[in-house]
């Protein structure tokens, strides 16, 4: 496996890779939305790579909110369904470990869907906390 930092020709398997779980970007958002988010300090996306394909991403930001210290937040992790169980969601992760404590990080917070019980169990084997469960909001403008 090959981990690295993703360019904006990964877009097509990112995005593929996304739909498998449901969430319906095209390759040209996704490549839009890398072009933005890789030139910036606060944000990385990483790629792992099995024989040339890539098999998952991972994308690691800093929040900073009013009200909180500003900590690192995995904003995305996601490994091809017929590649996890394989160590590669873990190394996505501990890349994402990695660049926030190169950035001085002290904390990664990560949010998972309720219903995504498997992963519930990985962040929890690599030693992460349920700190809340929310609801999220969204009106349509």
């Amino acid at each position: 496996m090959n981990l690295r930092p993703a360019t904006a020709a990964d877009a097509p398997a990112i995005a593929a890779i996304a739909r498998e779980f449901g969430y319906e970007p095209s390759e040209a958002e996704v490549e839009d939305h890398l072009r933005d988010l890789l030139g910036r300090d606060d944000h990385a996306v990483f790629v792992a790579e099995r024989d040339g394909a890539v098999q998952g991403w991972g994308h690691v930001r800093i929040n900073r909110q009013i009200e909180t210290p500003r900590y690192a937040e995995l904003a995305g992790l996601v490994v091809r369904r017929g590649s996890r169980s394989q160590g590669i969601g873990a190394a996505l992760l501990a890349a994402a470990e990695a660049w926030a404590r190169g950035r001085g990080e002290h904390r990664l917070r990560v949010r998972c869907n309720i219903v995504r019980e498997r992963a519930h169990r990985f962040y929890r084997r690599e030693g992460y906390a349920e700190l809340k469960q929310q609801k999220t909001f969204v009106k349509s403008l």
